[in-house]
């Protein structure tokens, strides 16, 4: 048994946890130094939750109880406490036991029981469902692998923490006790209740921000213009709904109201007697901490911090960064900034302009999230260019332009738009990504059920913004490229693509397929719209091209054959301004709106296939064609589709509970399905992951939407568009049926798991915590045949002898080769000779290499027996302490090390994300017979992949796997060299407990 002055203070265990009510609480381990803590915690607790936690009655604790209940090992005895504003809210402890449940003294003893002690003003908020993640983590990682607890029947709400929790558990009723013993051991439900807690709590604490019943403006200048001044400009200009507070310790004593304004005016936070949800503060970063201190005390929900002097000021301003935020989550906070642009709200029932844009933008179903203001500048105000005014085609339900985001980041916008059902695409620029292992989980799960489109500046230079004080990820923009398309995310490279997608994918259903008609009163137009198709590997068809004489009708008309057709899944309408004689519409007399109508009444008629507009100077038809279009007719012969602009959208419903939050509806668009005649199973939103506290999961009533349809002044443009809508709509469909992870029955886990034990007690004594280590050659073969990976034997040859007996024991032909770090796998300098088929050439290779390039001790060279020929290939898996455990697979040599020609999936892979990995690289068709070349085994190529993905999924102290070069031959394949590394796993992933990153 570990003794208890081995373990000093566990840091690593503190955390800061969303809870469900989205407040926030931070839980650490109980010291000594808590007692007085402890005292007051217990004083505040009701006698009958006192009753149920001692089986009677427990007025107040003793001083024994106190130093119990204080002094933990660390080890056998833990107690954790979650916090706000530094005071106690819980507790959770656990006790090691014996099968008799006495305390333990046998080192093999596993079981602990557990109690919880919550105070009653927080029941309700998922305090004690938060700790029990935590302490469970803990107990794993201290050797314990059950919980025992004893509840009274009456306490209802404890013994349902126990039982939603999703793990394995047995219940039992004796003495009047109920008895609950559970094991420790993550299950497939477990994880599912706790990324739906995690998912629920943190989507609520972004709602309580964009829907504040009040503001207060903290820093408002006494005189015209400024930040703060400005920030409260924008709210009254915006129509907020709520009620708005200017607060200035400047301000002269008695001053009530702020004019011309004629807001509510104060000295200090605490003047104001109503609650206040929402602080925006815009004082010098010297001032901020009293400022949130001011919040904390009062109550507030959340602060914007606009004020800058953080992070991108350098290290002073970083460790400044870090305080206001450990600062702000004490007192149960959320925290956008600092140097944050803002937060804006279009929903009618709240109307918040909490940011420094200059006018409001227009409502609309785009969500929009920045770490950057002037991006976030330059993407409203390209969407207001668009398509202005509520209801248009560029409108937003909600932006967020975070800054530094010490806190709250993309991931939390991710939680929170998943559900949010006024949100049909997401929009995020990111110049970094704190945690990419949590945002690829969450963007898949989010481009699931409504397209997510991203841009990520910074890409190549390897280093974060200033400001942004998060972990450097190792892997290479490529890579991360890559993990985010498995996630099905739309990945584009500039603000302008930004917006061009968003706007296609807001309007139109997704398509079936890549099979694109063309049509529009100008050749060379319609040309350049087919050759942008192929460049973007769409199917084009021919063009159709009117003459430049036709009028709105012979678009029309054209446009309904081919939406009418079966040979076509989008159309591409490209337009230049008419002249003719005796058309219905003169030039330049509302030519534009004329076509217009023409385009939706076809549009109207299809409602399932995208169409998108390219056109050369004509502004009034992307103008007109942007707007929404009038109110369809009601009644029994109303056309299908027709959503209301946001301004006549039914009045918010009243802010959901977590409990009842609507299951994520189908995306994009209900007015235009997504195929005829209803959504294909591929593109129909999942079922939410059942979980026994996930409440009802009703999906919400469909909108209907006034048809309008996006229009771009180049042909790249609306083709580039057209082809991410194609790329994510096979996503979805592929994403349907993911595949499965197989079991294979040669798998021998458990002997794996000793092995590496073994291996890390033997290799890591010297090392470092998190640094790996290089496994020798002969435990990486045994440990990589635990998983029925068997390499090609490898025998050293130190001297030409040595070099003839290995090869007589392998048998002829074998290859000789150099394994020094400098030629490994470097036939091209000489290094590997092959096909020797005697001991006379053996022997003569062997002096010619050793002349050529060196004496044996520093070649180290190796024997081994040749293989059949085929296709050279290159696996690995390595595991980056931000983005995850990453497989990556690619042809060896030039392929890959020289053009970067590989192929990147997250760990578990699934069978069908092999399959399509293995396709995926350029040069695959070296793998499927290329140029009448026999094809290569790749069914036993997946096999492999697979087997290394398992290995690595099922230890995480396995952080790399290097084989190179595995030959793939016409049947079967061979692995030629193989190395291994470990490393103690870290104490805290994404795979643990819920928690808020700290950077």
């Amino acid at each position: 048994m570990q003794k208890s002055q081995d373990h000093a203070y566990p840091t690593h265990w503190e955390a800061d946890v969303v809870l469900r009510d989205g407040g926030t609480a931070r839980i650490r381990p109980i010291t000594p130094d808590d007692a007085e803590r402890l005292v007051s915690f217990y004083e505040q607790v009701s006698d009958e939750s006192k009753y149920y936690r001692f089986f009677a009655p427990y007025p107040r604790l003793s001083d024994r109880d106190v130093h119990r209940f204080t002094h933990h090992d660390y080890v056998d005895r833990v107690g954790l406490a979650a916090t706000v504003g530094g005071e106690f809210i819980a507790t959770v402890r656990y006790d090691r036991i014996n099968d008799q449940g006495l305390p333990a003294k046998d080192p093999e003893d596993d079981q602990a029981e557990v109690a919880f002690l919550v105070q009653d003003a927080h029941q309700g908020r998922g305090v004690a469902s938060a700790l029990l993640e935590h302490i469970a983590a803990v107990a794993r990682e201290r050797g314990i692998r059950r919980f025992a607890a004893e509840v009274l029947p009456a306490n209802s709400k404890m013994i349902k923490v126990f039982t939603d929790a999703g793990y394995t558990h047995k219940r039992t009723f004796e003495d009047g006790v109920v008895r609950l013993e559970f094991d420790l051991e993550p299950t497939e439900q477990s994880m599912a209740v706790m990324r739906g807690r995690e998912q629920r709590a943190e989507a609520r604490s972004v709602q309580r921000l964009l829907t504040p019943r009040s503001v207060a403006v903290i820093g408002t200048g006494r005189a015209p213009g400024g930040v703060g001044r400005t920030a409260l400009r924008s709210l009254l200009d915006s129509g907020f709904t709520g009620r708005v507070h200017a607060v200035n310790h400047a301000f002269p004593e008695g001053m009530q109201r702020l004019d011309p304004e004629g807001v509510p005016a104060v000295r200090a936070l605490r003047e104001i007697s109503d609650p206040v949800d929402l602080a925006v503060i815009a004082v010098p970063a010297d001032s901020v901490p009293d400022v949130v201190r001011d919040c904390g005390e009062h109550g507030v929900q959340g602060v914007l911090i606009l004020s800058s002097g953080y992070a991108e000021a350098g290290s002073d301003g970083r460790e400044r960064q870090r305080a206001l935020l450990r600062q702000a989550r004490s007192y149960g906070m959320r925290l956008i900034g600092p140097n944050a642009f803002g937060l804006i709200n279009t929903a009618p029932g709240v109307r918040l302009n909490a940011s420094l844009a200059p006018q409001m933008p227009g409502a609309g179903h785009i969500g929009l999230f920045t770490q950057s203001g002037a991006i976030g500048i330059a993407l409203l105000s390209g969407l207001h260019a668009r398509g202005p005014g509520d209801g248009g085609i560029a409108g937003i339900s909600a932006f967020v332009s975070a800054g530094n985001r010490a806190d709250v980041s993309g991931n939390d916008l991710l939680q929170y738009w998943y559900e949010d059902p006024d949100t049909d695409v997401v929009i995020l620029y990111l110049e970094s990504i704190g945690n990419p292992r949590k945002f690829a989980r969450l963007a898949r799960r989010t481009a699931a059920v409504k397209p997510v489109v991203v841009a990520r500046g910074a890409r190549h230079n390897g280093t974060a913004p200033p400001g942004h004080a998060v972990p450097t990820v190792r892997v290479p923009d490529s890579t991360v490229a890559a993990l985010m398309r498995q996630a099905g995310v739309i990945r584009v490279d500039t603000v302008t693509e930004l917006i061009d997608a968003g706007l296609l994918l807001a309007s139109q259903p997704l398509p079936a397929g890549s099979r694109i008609a063309i049509l529009g009163n100008s050749e060379s137009l319609a040309l350049l719209a087919y050759d942008a198709c192929l460049t973007e590997r769409l199917r084009p068809q021919r063009p159709h091209v009117l003459t430049s004489a036709a009028t709105p009708d012979d678009f029309r008309a054209a446009l309904a054959e081919a939406l009418a057709g079966d040979g076509c899944d989008a159309v591409v309408v490209t337009a230049i301004p008419w002249v003719g004689e005796g058309a219905a519409v003169s030039p330049g007399g509302g030519e534009g709106a004329a076509l217009a109508a023409a385009l939706r009444t076809a549009a109207e008629a299809h409602p399932e296939k995208p169409v998108t507009v390219v056109h050369l100077a004509m502004n009034e038809l992307a103008e007109t064609l942007a707007a929404p279009a009038p109110a369809p007719a009601s009644g029994p012969d109303a056309p299908a589709g027709g959503r209301l602009p946001r301004s006549e959208d039914p009045a918010p419903a009243p802010a959901r509970s977590p409990e009842s939050a609507p299951a994520p509806r189908s995306p994009s668009h209900p007015a235009r399905p997504l195929s005829p005649p209803g959504p294909p199973p591929a593109l129909a939103a999942p079922q939410p992951v059942p979980a026994r506290d996930s409440g009802t999961t009703t999906p919400p009533p469909r909108r209907t939407a006034p048809l309008r349809i996006p229009a771009y002044p180049a042909a790249e443009r609306a083709v580039r568009a057209l082809a991410e809508a194609v790329r994510y709509a096979a996503w979805r469909r592929e994403a349907a049926d993911p595949g499965r992870v197989p079991e294979y029955d040669d798998i021998q886990e458990t002997a794996a798991s000793a092995d590496i034990e073994r291996l890390l007690g033997r290799l890591t004594l010297d090392v470092p915590t998190g640094r790996s280590v290089p496994v020798p050659p002969e435990d990486a073969e045994a440990l990589l045949a635990r998983y029925g990976i068997h390499t090609r034997p490898v025998l050293a040859a130190p001297d030409p002898d040595t070099a003839v007996r290995a090869a007589a024991r392998l048998g002829y032909p074998v290859a000789l080769k150099t394994t020094a770090p400098h030629l490994r796998h470097r036939a091209d300098l000489g290094g590997v000779r092959l096909d020797i088929a005697g001991e006379r050439e053996l022997r003569r290779t062997y002096a010619e290499l050793t002349d050529f390039l060196g004496s044996p001790e520093e070649l180290r060279p190796v024997v081994q027996s040749m293989v059949p020929r085929g296709v050279d290939t290159v696996i690995r898996a390595a595991i980056d302490p931000a983005a995850g455990a990453v497989l990556s697979f690619g042809l060896a040599g030039a392929p890959s090390q020289l053009l970067g020609d590989i192929a990147h999936r997250l760990i578990p892979a699934t069978d069908r994300e092999v399959a399509e990995q293995i396709r995926s690289i350029r040069a695959a068709p070296l793998l499927f017979g290329w140029r009448g070349s026999q094809p290569v085994d790749t069914a036993a190529l997946a096999e492999l992949l697979l087997r290394v993905s398992r290995l690595v999924d099922d230890h995480p102290e396995v952080v790399g796997v290097d084989l190179e070069p595995v030959v793939v031959a016409a049947h079967g394949l061979s692995v030629l060299g193989a190395s291994v590394r470990l490393a103690r796993p870290p104490a805290t992933t994404d795979l643990g407990p819920r928690r808020l990153p700290v950077y």
